[in-house]
Parts: structure tokens; C-alpha cells; sequence
């Protein structure tokens, strides 16, 4: 198992490179998806990586994919090296616990994202304007409040580098049509409701995520990455105190450090310091060891 900031398999074409993953065209319906150790804070990639962060994130996926299968079909075909295609065989120790084999699909062209407490960009616009994404919320709101049910709030999806922007359900639905809408706002809501009572059971409250969605043959599936420290807020149930922004498992940490140093939030990052990426895997760890009930060393 190798420390991965970027991939060069030769043996299939590069598709995308994003700002974590690395996907490559295995064949007309099939793709190989690499979670690299690249972190991203306000959309812009950082310089150094976060050592096996992309085995954490990309295990925590395979975790809640097989654990919601039953709410909407994922696009997983196989999870392991020994079951990929033979030209993959050369990079076996560097796809290991990282890479998967999955049925392509054609994304939808919006961020599906769930809000379960208000804070980050749903905080400023809710300070803004009151509502968040059309929502209107009550007067009363403190920073990291829980709402009373959460939120489906899409934004748009932006090139590398550039932020999304949130819009209201009116203008989801003008891009997805009706239909697809609904069930896409149904299931986003459905998985994350579980999922936020499962994760505050053990200890985390999952404040928001984001969601990937596609579809095959016109059937709605579950892409990408799910419910992760990178496409998640995950709160610390033990040390949550509405009015305030909440320490994290995820890479809040990363953003705060840059914040710190007044990162003005547009590339090139700064480098980033050892004990930073330390404690920032050392975040994730934790979050996979209590979601899963297992440890992972490296």
C-alpha cells in the first residue's frame, strides 16, 4: 500500500482527474475510480497529501454504499485488485484498499446536498436572507443548530477550482425535470436521515453531506463517494454546543489551519505542515473506526 498524490496507469485512458480522484476509462460502461490522498479546502487542491486518506475515504464509501443498497442500486462493480482487470495487476499495491471498479453512469448536474444542522454556507445565507436554497427557516437560528428536519438544498456543479453556488429547488428541478427531482430529493433525504441516526449513535453527529447521483439506462444510482469526512461535516456528539462553530472529524480542521494563516482561498495553496496532514488523517481514522467498529493502521 503506497501514499498516492496522483496516478499515471498508462494502460487505460485518464477520464477526469478531480480534485481527489483519478478515473480512468476501463472500457464503453466501465470505470476505474482512484481516491488519491489529495485534499481540497475551498476548492482549491493542496500542494501535500494527506498520507492513506484516500484508503479511509474510499472504504467509508464501500461501508454506507453496501449499507443503503437497499434504498437505490450503487454503481460498485468490484472493490478489491484481485478482482479487477488483468492490465491493473502492475498497480496492485498502489490501488489497494482505494480503487474501485464501477459501472459508468451519467451524472446528474447538480449537488445533491442534505442539511441536518445550519451551518457553513447555509449559515451565511440563512444570516444573509433568512432561508437557505428557498427554505425558509425560523427567526430564532443559532450557528450549528439542528434543524427540525433536514434540508435538501442543491447547488450547482462547478469546474475544478470554482465554487458551486446553491439554488433554489425550483431551479433543481428546471435542470433534472419533476420526476427525477423528486426521487433524487426522496432518497438524498431517506439515506441521510439513517445515516445521521446510525453516525449520532456513535458519537457523530453528521451536520451536512453531499451526494453524487447518475443514472444508467435511465435508472437513478448512487455514485461516487458517500457520506465521507471530505463530502460530510462530521460533529463530535460529546463536544456539541449550538452558537458556535463545532470542532470536526473531517477536513475542517485543513480549513481553519488555512484560515489561520489567512489563505486568501484561491490557488496555489501553501504547503502544508507535517503535524497538520497528521492530525488530519488522525481525524479521519477516527471517524472510519467509529463508524465501522474497525481500526485501520498504516
Amino acid at each position: 500500500m503506497q501514499v498516492v498524490n496522483t496516478t499515471n496507469i498508462t494502460e487505460y485512458p485518464l477520464l477526469s482527474r478531480g480534485k481527489v480522484r483519478d478515473i480512468y476509462q476501463v472500457s464503453d460502461d466501465t470505470l476505474l475510480i482512484v481516491t488519491t490522498d489529495r485534499l481540497s479546502a475551498f476548492d482549491v487542491i493542496l500542494p501535500d497529501p494527506v498520507p492513506f486518506k484516500g484508503v479511509i475515504l474510499n472504504k467509508i464509501t464501500i461501508f454506507w454504499m453496501e449499507k443503503f443498497k437497499h434504498l437505490l442500486k450503487n454503481h460498485l462493480l468490484a472493490t478489491e485488485p484481485a478482482d479487477f482487470p488483468a492490465p491493473l495487476k502492475a498497480h496492485a499495491d498502489m490501488l489497494e484498499g482505494r480503487a474501485v471498479l464501477v459501472r459508468k453512469a451519467k451524472p446528474l448536474p447538480i449537488e445533491c446536498i442534505v442539511r441536518g444542522y445550519i451551518t457553513g454556507s447555509g449559515w451565511k445565507d440563512y444570516k444573509a436572507t433568512g432561508t437557505v436554497c428557498g427554505h425558509a427557516l425560523p427567526a430564532s437560528l443559532r450557528e450549528s443548530d439542528k434543524l427540525e428536519k433536514p434540508l435538501f438544498t442543491p447547488s450547482t456543479k462547478a469546474e475544478l477550482g470554482q465554487h458551486d453556488e446553491n439554488i433554489t429547488l425550483d431551479q433543481a428541478k428546471a435542470m433534472i425535470g419533476q420526476e427525477l427531482f423528486d426521487k433524487v430529493q426522496d432518497t438524498a433525504l431517506a439515506i441521510y436521515s439513517q445515516a445521521r441516526d446510525y453516525a449520532a449513535e456513535r458519537g457523530i453527529l453528521v451536520a451536512d453531506t453531499k451526494f453524487e447521483f447518475g443514472t444508467i439506462d435511465g435508472e437513478l444510482i448512487l455514485i461516487d463517494e458517500v457520506l465521507t469526512p471530505d463530502s460530510s461535516r462530521f460533529w463530535p456528539a460529546s463536544g456539541y454546543a449550538p452558537g458556535q462553530g463545532q470542532p470536526s472529524f473531517d477536513k475542517q480542521y485543513v480549513r481553519d489551519w488555512l484560515e489561520s494563516i489567512g489563505f486568501n482561498k484561491k490557488p496555489p495553496a501553501p504547503n502544508m505542515p507535517a503535524e497538520v496532514a497528521l492530525r488530519t488523517q488522525q481525524k479521519y481514522l477516527e471517524a472510519y473506526a467509529a463508524l465501522t467498529g474497525e481500526t485501520l493502521a498504516f
